[in-house]
């Protein structure tokens, strides 16, 4: 069941970002780096993004009751958008840190020297999130979830951020003095990262909670789909948008009007049928029959 993979691979992400968030703000404070602490930071949002997929899932994938008849499926998207405001704060929170850091070190202030066990950490950390980021996405693609697919890119977002810190903090600790102002150079990058990250999760968030409809791609198939069907003369007013991990499509279709009722209706729903084969049979699927005439436009 889709909701026991995405609470599956989100407690491993948990406990995950629980150590990462840990050794990195520690090891951070404690070795001198601004990029780790800023990194640790992140894994910090990482960890608070995980509390939220936990909590909405559960929601997102109730049925249809009488308050919510299309399901609870855009709770998943809200969760999605969640975290990409998460993330703008927590961007907006590192790189205000570390454009401070820079100003003192302009103004003559001599940043310290960071630790080795600091790039030891970072290394660790990018080899961490992205096996993270690659399962996550992989199982969030299999069971076509916003939720885990925008947490596998925030994995992805915090494994470059610890690249950063490694670029940052090694030239810091190997070029010596002058070079220091790079460490929280690389702390206002990866706010760059994360806010980049945060604006390519919240843009599909946001055209979902519009209503946008489903891209061209997609509606060309469906169209393909309705026009195979066995007695369908002609269709219009197709309607689409994505509902969470589900799909609503509203379709009226033309047929010959000398048939039968119960002919109709086995158009109709054979048309269904055709829809949810690739969208999914959890989608919302409403078609509605009219009759056909020719020289009638569709």
């Amino acid at each position: 069941m889709s909701v026991n993979v995405i609470r599956h691979v989100t407690w491993v992400g948990f406990w995950v970002n629980a150590a990462l968030m840990i050794i990195k703000i520690v090891v951070g404070i404690t070795g001198k780096s601004d990029a780790l602490v800023a990194d640790g930071i992140h894994s910090l949002s990482d960890f608070a993004t995980d509390f939220i997929v936990l909590a909405l899932v559960g929601i997102a994938y109730r049925g249809a009751d009488s308050d919510h008849p299309y399901g609870h499926g855009k709770y998943e998207t809200f969760g999605a958008l969640l975290i990409a405001i998460i993330l703008i704060i927590v961007a907006a929170g590192i790189g205000w840190g570390g454009i401070d850091s820079v100003i003192r070190a302009l103004r003559g202030e001599v940043l310290p020297r960071p630790d080795m066990l600091t790039m030891i950490v970072a290394i660790v950390a990018i080899a961490a999130k992205e096996i993270l980021y690659r399962y996550t996405l992989h199982q969030g693609r299999i069971i076509d979830s916003p939720s885990l697919i925008a947490n596998a890119w925030h994995h992805r977002s915090d494994a470059i951020s610890s690249i950063a810190t490694l670029v940052g903090v090694s030239i810091s600790y190997f070029l010596g003095e002058s070079w220091r102002i790079l460490d929280p150079i690389a702390s206002i990058l990866i706010a760059v990262f994360i806010a980049i990250s945060a604006l390519e999760i919240a843009r599909p968030s946001v055209n979902e909670l519009l209503e946008k409809s489903l891209p061209s791609e997609t509606l060309d198939r469906l169209s393909r789909a309705i026009t195979s069907v066995p007695g369908v003369k002609a269709f219009h007013h197709l309607r689409s948008r994505r509902n969470g991990h589900s799909y609503l499509v509203e379709v009226h279709i033309k047929v010959d009007p000398d048939i039968t009722v119960t002919q109709g209706h086995a158009i109709s729903t054979a048309v269904e049928i055709a829809l949810r084969a690739i969208l999914g049979f959890d989608s919302i699927i409403t078609v509605h029959v009219e009759p056909y005439h020719q020289h009638q436009l569709p």
